[in-house]
Formats: C-alpha cells, sequence, structure tokens
C-alpha cells in the first residue's frame, strides 16, 4: 500500500492567499478561509479585475486541486532533466509537471505584494519549526484500520490545506483534500477517510 501526502500544494496556497488577501468573494464549494490570516493586498483592484477574479477563482481553484491531487508524474521529470531537450517541448513539458495555477492566468505581479511576502515567510517559518512526529505517530499510521478500506476503493493521494475548520472533499478518482485541522485529529480523519469515494 503506498499513500502519497501532499503537504500545502504551492499552487493552492497562492490561490488562498489571493482569495483572503484580496477580500474576494467567490462562489460555489470553496475550502475555508487560512489558518494563518494574511494582511489585505497592498494593491487596489478595480470593479472589473475584482469581478473576473472572483468568477475566475473557483474553476480555476478546481484545476490546481484536480492537478494536486494526481500522482508525480516521474517520467516527465526526468525527462526534464534532458539537457538536449528542445526549449519548447522543455516549456511544454514544465507546463504539464507543474499544473494550471493563479501565475499562469494572472502572472507573477500579484505575488510582489508585501501581503504575500510576509505571508509566506511566516509560513516557511512555521514549517522549520514544526517538530516532526515519529512515524507512529504519523495520522495516516495512527488511523491504519480507516485508511485501508479507503485505499481499497482507491484513495492513493491525500492533498492538506492550510486551512481552519473541517473541510473534506473527494478529488478525482484517487484523491482526498483535507485541512490540516482534519488530519490532525482522529475522529474527524477517519470520518474524511470514510468519505472518500472516487469520481
Amino acid at each position: 500500500m503506498v499513500i502519497s501526502i501532499e503537504d500545502r500544494p504551492h499552487a493552492a496556497d497562492e490561490m488562498l492567499w489571493v482569495r483572503q488577501a484580496y477580500g474576494l468573494d467567490v462562489e460555489g464549494d470553496v475550502p475555508p478561509l487560512l489558518t494563518d490570516t494574511p494582511a489585505p493586498a497592498a494593491r487596489e483592484l478595480t470593479e472589473a479585475e475584482r469581478a473576473r477574479w472572483a468568477a475566475v477563482w473557483p474553476s480555476l481553484w478546481m484545476s490546481v486541486i484536480q492537478h494536486a491531487g494526481r500522482p508525480t508524474d516521474h517520467a516527465a521529470m526526468e525527462r526534464l532533466m534532458d539537457r538536449d531537450l528542445p526549449t519548447e517541448q522543455r516549456k511544454t513539458l514544465l507546463s504539464q509537471v507543474m499544473g494550471p495555477s493563479w501565475r499562469s492566468e494572472f502572472g507573477e505581479d500579484v505575488f510582489e505584494d508585501p501581503s504575500y511576502r510576509e505571508w509566506q515567510e511566516r509560513s516557511f517559518r512555521a514549517a522549520r519549526s514544526a517538530a516532526r512526529k515519529p512515524l507512529d505517530e504519523q495520522p495516516e499510521r495512527r488511523d491504519l484500520d480507516a485508511l485501508v478500506p479507503a485505499w481499497r476503493r482507491g484513495l492513493e493521494r491525500i492533498v492538506v490545506l492550510a486551512c481552519r475548520d473541517p473541510y473534506a472533499r473527494t478529488v478525482g478518482p484517487s484523491a482526498l483534500l483535507v485541512t490540516a485541522e482534519v488530519r490532525e485529529e482522529s475522529r474527524a480523519y477517519r470520518a474524511a477517510l470514510a468519505s472518500f469515494a472516487p469520481k
């Protein structure tokens, strides 16, 4: 049995920051707010920008999360290491490996904001200072008897978001999206694993 954990996928983190720092009012089944609340973005959006960003956010979010839920394409990663790979093929392959993102849709400038840099630095500091749990205390080991039936139903990957409040959703045929809060609390994690139903 092999289960991979995608802890805080970068493109998803960026989208969650955009939604919260710019106060986007997005509709649909979206995750709760970030655990570490970012400061409001310094840049003011025009009404047209705000409307467009809020309209695009839910569908782009689904694309980002579906990509995060896919198994790593090791063959594509190896091909990227080929020094003789033509530039256009490299760009296409890199785009395939990296997947969709807010950056690919709206450019890099939005992340030059002081709010993003401060929030990202706090995230890195928190990750570096977090104590690593022994293997036997890892959530997947702790709740192995709940994980095995989900794996038998096709679960291969668990995508963890740094959001507050419980939230768990099946993503595609082989992934489960959960907040860190759900993964850390045994009863909630067991319920999330039991809810996994391939789509």
